[in-house]
């Protein structure tokens, strides 16, 4: 069955969402590897979305969403924190390729928000470029409530670091530009490791 055409920052988000339902019932598509495809591709790329997400061997978004070749924009660091690195990336996307949906994707049991949170509330110090990441994502878990039952403390550090990092772009002067066009949207997810849902904020 052929996919629908992508014209609208909504329309890229059920195609994210019906990819991942597929990921989930285990009815992906073949990857595509017809001459034809690699051709196009070797001479421009037309991505229907932009994924932010965490460098977790875990979590690799082409597969989450059963995306082919040329379909997503992906950048990847841990703890998926919000850089000038980044910055310059989602910029690319959005100006060059016309990307029209911006996703931040957390995941569940993220190894930077875990330090984060033992740095938080334990006083841990991490190695000196993880303890960067952390540095990073801290700001974003400052309305964490401590007295939060264990059980959900990760839970909901992840979900809060995910929508840190999307007031960070939203707050950029590029991002305040991009969505000022009224072309483009930022949502957030998070990927559950266990189910392979992704649940979108």
């Amino acid at each position: 069955m052929p996919l629908a055409i992508v014209r609208s920052a909504d329309d890229a988000l059920q195609r994210l969402i019906d990819g991942n339902e597929r990921f989930r019932c285990g009815t992906v598509r073949s990857p595509t590897t017809q001459k034809a495809v690699l051709t196009r591709l070797a001479h421009e790329q037309e991505p229907y979305a932009m994924i932010l997400g965490c460098s977790d061997s875990r979590v690799p978004p082409e597969l989450i969403f059963d995306a082919g070749l040329g379909e997503l924009f992906v950048v990847r660091v841990a703890g998926n924190v919000y850089s000038p690195e980044v910055s310059g990336s989602l910029q690319y996307a959005g100006s060059h390729l016309n990307t029209c949906l911006f996703v931040v994707l957390g995941h569940a049991e993220c190894g930077a928000v875990k330090a984060t949170l033992e740095t938080k509330l334990h006083a841990a110090r991490q190695r000196s470029r993880i303890q960067i990441l952390v540095d990073d994502i801290m700001p974003g878990l400052s309305d964490l409530d401590p007295q939060t039952p264990p059980s959900l403390q990760l839970e909901r550090a992840v979900e809060a670091n995910v929508r840190w990092t999307m007031r960070q772009i939203l707050d950029s002067t590029e991002g305040k530009a991009a969505l000022a066009e009224g072309r483009k949207r930022l949502v957030g997810g998070i990927y559950d490791i266990g189910s392979g849902h992704v649940r979108f904020l």
